[in-house]
C-alpha cells in the first residue's frame, strides 16, 4: 500500500484486491458501458489516477478508453479480475 504501481497501457484495477468493491473501478466500468462487478461499491480509493484517453475506432469515429493506471490504496491480488469473472477475457 501507499505506493504508485503502474502496470503500462492496462488498467491496474484488475489485479487489485479492492476491484469488485471499488468506487474508482466502478466509474470506469460505467464510462466503459460494461456490466458492474458491484451495484454498490463502497470501498472510497485514495488519489485513484484515471487515465483517458481518445482514440480513432477501425470502423471509423472516435472512441474513449479509460483506466485507473496509479491509486495509493492498490493493494496487489494477481488475477482478481479473472476470479470474479471466469472465461472472460480481461478488459482491454
Amino acid at each position: 500500500m501507499g505506493a504508485w504501481p503502474r502496470r503500462g497501457d492496462m488498467c491496474i484495477c484488475v489485479d487489485c484486491h479492492w476491484v469488485d468493491r471499488c468506487q474508482a473501478y466502478h466509474a470506469v466500468e460505467r464510462q466503459h458501458g460494461v456490466s458492474h462487478l458491484s451495484d454498490q461499491p463502497d470501498f472510497r480509493p485514495r488519489q485513484p489516477r484515471i487515465h483517458v484517453q481518445v482514440r480513432d475506432l477501425d470502423a471509423g469515429g472516435v472512441g474513449v478508453e479509460w483506466d485507473v493506471r496509479a491509486c495509493l490504496d492498490f493493494q496487489a491480488e494477481p488475477g482478481h479480475w479473472l476470479r470474479l469473472r471466469p472465461g472472460q477475457l480481461l478488459p482491454a
